[in-house]
């Protein structure tokens, strides 16, 4: 199932490409993500929705298998599970940014998805519209990141990553950052789609939260 999505920040294309590839500085960004341990080029966290008083956990994890920063495009492959079992998933995600002019940049994001258990039983058009609604928001939260440093590119670009402990004996970094809160699904999928499918949307939501914007 292919995903794909496109935005622009309001910085130029280095700078963006710098803010956009570290992972540990736009995390906090993505509704209901929470990065927790980073492995090499391997990142790892969980994501927590909620549907109403109900809440749960769903764990992930991403890399990148290619990062050209000259032509300012990156591959990176994710995995996502629901512990409850009632899915998995993996993709492959292509970003590619482009300079608009010399202070936007536009990301477009090309996402492979592939799909098992229940999640593959619900529509690619419910899955877009979640996706839709989750991007956008992480797009607000990135422009206000962006917007709250410096002006200089240099330092916009040198700020200190959520506090991190040192590398263990086993090569897992520990990451110190905010704790997220659940994303609330009857605002990101309303309500037509959780009458329809609401144990789907869950999974959906949460393997979509994690995979869809690394």
């Amino acid at each position: 199932m292919d995903l794909n999505h496109q935005f622009e920040v309001p910085v130029p294309v280095e700078e963006a490409w710098k803010i956009l590839t570290d992972v540990e500085r736009i995390a906090p960004c993505l509704p209901g993500a929470e990065l927790q341990e980073v492995e090499g080029d391997t990142y790892r966290g969980v994501v927590k929705v909620k549907v109403g008083p109900i809440q749960a956990q769903f764990k992930g994890q991403a890399s990148f298998v290619e990062r050209d920063d000259t032509a300012h495009k990156a591959v990176l492959k994710g995995e996502g599970r629901d512990t409850g079992g009632k899915g998995n998933a993996s993709a492959v995600i292509t970003a590619q940014l482009s300079a608009l002019s010399p202070t936007n940049t536009e990301c477009k994001v090309h996402t492979d998805l592939s799909i098992t258990g229940k999640v593959a039983q619900f529509g690619r058009g419910a899955m877009a519209d979640i996706s839709e609604k989750i991007l956008a928001q992480f797009v607000v939260n990135l422009n206000e990141l962006i917007a709250a440093q410096p002006a200089s590119t240099t330092a916009a670009t040198e700020t200190v990553a959520p506090a991190a402990a040192p590398v263990s004996s086993d090569g897992v970094r520990k990451i110190d950052g905010p704790e997220a809160k659940p994303i609330d699904l009857l605002d990101a999928a309303g309500a037509p789609i959780l009458k329809r499918a609401l144990p789907v949307v869950v999974v959906i939501a949460a393997v979509v939260i994690w995979l869809i914007a690394r």
